[in-house]
């Protein structure tokens, strides 16, 4: 009967520090990723990065025409949903394509 061999700690802690970096570039690079959500088609975006940074809101005058309140705040807040997503998305694509990570993450 062979006995387990034991890992090689120093090997696991090499790529711990790896993968440590590879998460600290994909979280740099996604800092500076914009994405857009929108809303009333297009009538209400919101800009983000990925890292939930918001960098701006556009609002189309046409909705200020109507003078309904409720609906823009709506609107507003439909945007915010969608960019939130997105960003989530954006995020989620980044940490499936870090080499490493899904085994540990997933």
């Amino acid at each position: 009967m062979t006995q387990p061999q034991m890992p090689d700690l120093g090997d696991l802690l090499r790529k711990a520090q790896e993968m440590q970096a590879q998460l600290a570039e994909a979280q740099d690079a996604l800092a500076e990723r914009e994405v857009t959500g929108v809303a009333g088609g297009g009538a209400v975006k919101v800009t983000a990065t990925g890292a939930y940074e918001f960098r701006k809101v556009e609002i189309d005058p046409i909705v200020f025409k109507d003078g309904d309140e409720t609906m823009l705040e709506d609107l507003v807040l439909a945007a915010l949903h969608d960019v939130v997503d997105r960003i989530q998305d954006l995020n989620a694509d980044a940490l499936g394509g870090l080499s490493g990570l899904t085994g540990l993450i997933g």
